[in-house]
């Protein structure tokens, strides 16, 4: 099982050229979760406690907007979310709910903490890796934004929507 593992982590761009040694290692201390269909793996606001690679099923990011949850987007076997929360420490910007059944690896900030200890070069790398894998994510944000923009009506664009005050 570990070897599939070791596989799946292999082939994302959050662990590429990371050595074998070093995904075996982060995989000893990781957790695996089971999120039954239905359930979240955090909602938004909530602490964050680390990051999931999906190995098995289908999850939706959900997003609050008065008292309405919105689909941003979908994550399949392979895909990892909420690496956010190894970055920047903040609270869960968004919620991820299991639409299928699913099993995932958890890896939290204590577990690069070690690997920091242990070997500083694989750590930056997975850092950088997980900058740039962030940077994309927001590139499409922007571009999806910038459509939003482009067939909003004159008078009122998504950024005024945005900032719009409370009542």
């Amino acid at each position: 099982m570990q070897a599939t593992r070791i596989e799946l982590l292999q082939g994302m761009p959050i662990f590429g050229a990371i050595r074998e040694d070093v995904l075996q290692s982060l995989l000893d201390q990781a957790n695996v979760v089971a999120v039954p269909a239905g359930a979240y793996f955090f909602r938004e606001g909530d602490d964050a406690q680390g990051m999931f690679v999906l190995e098995a099923g289908c999850a939706a990011v959900l997003k609050d907007w008065e008292g309405r949850k919105y689909k941003l987007h979908e994550f399949h076997r392979g895909d990892c979310f909420g690496e956010m929360a190894l970055m920047d420490l903040m609270p869960r910007s968004a919620s991820v709910k299991a639409l299928e059944d699913c099993s995932a690896i958890e890896l939290r900030p204590a577990h690069l903490m070690r690997l920091f200890e242990r070997d500083v070069e694989q750590f930056v790398l997975i850092q950088m890796n997980m900058g740039r894998e962030v940077c994309r994510r927001l590139r499409a944000t922007d571009e999806r934004l910038f459509a939003v923009e482009m067939n909003a009506e004159p008078q009122t664009t998504i950024m005024q929507v945005v900032r719009k005050p409370p009542n």
